[in-house]
């Protein structure tokens, strides 16, 4: 209809890098992957994979992709062996070449136990490593990844998220995900859409200190908690000093414009007497600050269509 998907977007990922794409759900993620693997069209714009234009030069594009759909379409009667092997038959590639890229991806997706099993056999967790072997069997220059660890167990999102790292540098990497912490430990850049639009770029660390506050220091002290709250809170860079009394020691969260204040708070403390049990920065979390700019974007909607 008249709503569109994906608004005006417009992003560039370096080859070599690994990019996380979030958002939440039908903020566009999907769609937006669609069009670069050349499942949909768009309405207008462009889209460049490894320099060939998503639109008019789609088989070549497409080459240069290896694609891992958040449900992964497989051929459940096929065992392992048999439809990877036809995959690689259909990129076209000659059966020398064939045979060692099917060894390879068996061992970087831990398949070899299950290699001639029938896939539909196969837990959900086998089935996506299958999925990823198909992904990498060509060799692809881009890796589009759509919630890879999806029905994995801790120890598989573990080797998983050590794999997609091995796989930097060679290939360049957009991984879409909800586990937020698993973005955090494997990508290098991060993208956050919601509503069709890009509300945030960057580092992960980039992200981190534009959470509204910055960052806050946790400090225990033992001493007068009213005084400290005072001469804490007069310290240059702190914004506001919140108390705790915990087990006779006064726990203080002290929020920041972002200015590191522990070196202060610890001269301070040893000039005042005070006993300090504990001091640690605590900067936002990739969760914290998605979840902020998903709800300034959902009252900047309410906003306009309240005044339309």
């Amino acid at each position: 209809g008249q709503r569109p998907a994906v608004d005006h977007i417009s992003f560039q990922v370096e080859p070599g890098q690994i990019v996380g794409f979030l958002g939440p759900n039908g903020a566009g993620k999907t769609t937006t992957i669609r069009i670069l693997t050349g499942y949909m069209p768009a309405t207008s714009g462009a889209a460049k994979v490894a320099g060939f234009d998503v639109f008019t030069e789609s088989l070549q594009a497409r080459r240069q992709i290896g694609y891992l759909p958040e449900n992964v379409p497989l051929y459940t009667d096929m065992r392992v062996r048999e439809y990877l092997t036809f995959r690689a038959k259909l990129r076209g590639m000659p059966r020398a070449d064939r045979d060692k890229r099917l060894k390879k991806v068996t061992d970087m997706c831990w398949l070899g136990d299950v290699f001639d099993r029938p896939i539909g056999q196969l837990s959900k967790g086998f089935r996506q490593r299958v999925g990823l072997a198909d992904a990498l069997i060509h060799d692809p220059k881009v890796l589009i990844l759509d919630e890879p660890t999806v029905g994995l167990d801790p120890s598989q999102i573990r080797e998983m998220r050590n794999l997609i790292r091995s796989l930097a540098g060679k290939h360049t990497i957009m991984l879409s995900s909800h586990i937020l912490p698993e973005v955090e430990a494997t990508c290098d850049r991060t993208i956050i859409i919601a509503a069709g639009r890009i509300v945030a770029a960057g580092t992960v660390e980039e992200l981190r200190h534009k959470i509204l506050g910055g960052s806050r220091v946790i400090v225990e002290l033992r001493g007068p908690g009213p005084q400290i709250c005072k001469d804490l809170a007069g310290l240059g860079g702190v914004k506001s000093v919140d108390l705790e009394e915990l087990d006779g020691w006064n726990r203080l969260f002290v929020e920041t414009s972002g200015k590191d204040v522990r070196e202060e708070i610890a001269q301070m403390a040893a000039k005042k007497g005070w006993n300090l049990r504990e001091i640690r920065l605590e900067v936002g979390s990739l969760e914290e600050y998605f979840v902020q700019v998903v709800a300034q974007q959902h009252m900047q909607q309410k906003k306009a269509a309240s005044a339309a």
